[in-house]
């Protein structure tokens, strides 16, 4: 079992930026592959962004590619979203998810149901 809880979301003004936090407890995050979702008012969760095991590899949306850089830090069992530029149309919950499949494709990891392991989410705000 892993646990996952989410932190540092907010309400910030468009074009500025947010740095989210994921925690991880329980079995070896290491082993994990970690992304991020979000799920805006009335709309289906979308994938936002995953990283690899080792953090050699990371994959965007499009929506967010060249605001938003993925990380992880296996020593400290932690992963965060650093969002910058942000836009109305960010707003969402932010949700952090683990997957125990480590070598998956790229189209395998932006699916929800590819993932183990769920964070409650974080609110993000973005006014205009």
């Amino acid at each position: 079992q892993v646990q996952l809880v989410e932190s540092g979301g907010g309400l910030v003004q468009a074009g500025g930026s947010l740095r989210l936090s994921c925690a991880a407890s329980g079995r070896t995050f290491s082993s994990y592959t970690m992304a991020w979702f979000r799920q805006a008012p009335g709309k289906k969760r979308e994938f936002v962004a995953y990283v690899s095991w080792r953090a050699s590899i990371t994959s965007y949306a499009d929506s967010v590619k060249g605001r938003f850089t993925i990380s992880r830090d296996n020593a400290k069992n932690t992963a965060a979203l650093t969002m910058n530029s942000l836009l109305p149309e960010d707003t969402a919950v932010y949700y952090c998810a683990a997957s125990s499949f480590t070598i998956g494709s790229d189209a395998y990891y932006r699916k929800e149901s590819s993932f183990d392991y769920w964070g409650r989410g974080t609110q993000v705000s973005v006014s205009s």
